[in-house]
């Protein structure tokens, strides 16, 4: 009995604990180490936004060149097949995009490729592709060939509306076409002397500066004066509505507006075209015509609501003592002044390209050029 108890609390017989120490020691370290392994690392948070901004330029790119390539091909096959027949006209445009479409796909699957291809050597590769397509398409925007493209894509999708718009926008070139050049620079330089005035009530109305150029100069041509029909001034005011005369002494900060005053005469005129252009919708022909009709017959509206007319294109024929060309002929000014300020001088508009260039530049106060 002594040797067996002697034999069972000898030290040889006591590693277990120490082997059960150690594993619960190992147990525990692995148990730590997951929480080290939870907190991202600095690098690989720069790494992601890293790629996650290289991706939406990619994107962004893609997106532009895109859409500028859709405008020109739909542009280009509107104006080719524009018409009624349909195995002449509609079929064939129908045609036209489901090409470009199947196009599209083509592209974005060989872009894909290209991708992670490039992936393999740099990311940069792919920024520096993606950015230099989306510059040479912007580039390609400023030619003459989008100005057209562009023009047909805009009579596609605005339909009626824009067709009216790109018809009555013509007569507005044709008239500027048909100005006496010099007899126009003295007006332009006569203007200088009253810059400061209508560029205050441009500023304070949010109208156009050009444009307000184009109505003092249809109205005065630069010279104030007192007419015999009771106009006034450099924008010849006669009747006005009475909140545009409010509006008026409000910004001016007077309690009596004097006509013969350039800047308040600018800042009633401002107020006023501002008033019957939102009677009008913002349609600016309409908006145009209703100022200088004034009053008078009961007022535009009342004439358009007389003979059902809608547009300004389907109320000419009804203005036969009424001057209907007078949006025309503001138009035509507010363009020359655009042209001046912009150009630093009068574009021919017969000579060489300018005709597309003008176009491309726009007439004032309507939604960029044709």
């Amino acid at each position: 009995m002594n040797n067996t108890t002697r034999i069972n609390n000898s030290p040889s017989r006591q590693p277990k604990p120490r082997l059960k120490r150690r594993r619960n020691a190992v147990i525990r370290s692995d148990r730590t180490l997951p929480r080290t392994r939870r907190r991202p690392s600095k690098n690989l948070f720069d790494g992601f936004r890293r790629k996650l901004l290289f991706t939406s330029i990619e994107i962004t790119a893609l997106f532009i060149a895109a859409a500028c390539a859709t405008i020109v091909l739909l542009g280009h096959a509107a104006n080719r097949f524009s018409g009624a027949g349909f195995f002449a006209n509609m079929l064939p445009f129908t045609a036209g995009i489901l090409i470009l479409i199947l196009i599209t796909s083509i592209f974005l699957i060989g872009w894909w490729k290209l991708r992670q291809w490039l992936r393999l050597h740099s990311e940069y590769w792919i920024l520096a592709l993606s950015v230099a397509l989306a510059l040479q398409t912007m580039w390609f925007v400023t030619h003459d060939q989008f100005t057209m493209a562009y023009g047909h894509f805009r009579t596609l999708v605005g339909g009626k509306e824009e067709a009216g718009r790109v018809t009555i926008a013509h007569q507005v070139y044709a008239a500027y076409r048909r100005q006496d050049s010099a007899q126009l620079q003295k007006m332009l330089d006569r203007s200088r002397d009253y810059r400061e005035a209508i560029e205050d009530a441009s500023r304070i109305f949010r109208i156009d500066v050009h444009l307000l150029h184009g109505l003092a100069a249809t109205e005065s041509s630069f010279i104030p004066r007192t007419s015999s029909d009771g106009g006034r001034g450099l924008f010849q005011i006669t009747r006005v509505p009475e909140a545009a005369i409010n509006q008026a002494r409000r910004y001016l900060g007077v309690e009596k507006i004097a006509l013969d005053n350039h800047k308040h005469n600018a800042f009633v005129a401002a107020a006023t075209f501002k008033h019957y252009l939102a009677e009008m919708n913002d349609d600016l022909f309409l908006g145009l015509l209703a100022y200088n009709i004034g009053p008078a017959n009961g007022g535009l509206r009342f004439i358009m609501q007389q003979y059902g007319a809608t547009d300004f294109t389907t109320i000419q024929p009804y203005l036969q003592t009424l001057p209907r060309d007078y949006p025309i002929r503001v138009l035509s000014y507010s363009l020359a002044f655009r042209l001046w300020h912009q150009e630093g001088k009068l574009l021919a508009y017969e000579e060489g390209s300018n005709a597309i260039r003008i176009q491309r530049i726009g007439i004032p106060g309507l939604h960029g050029g044709l």
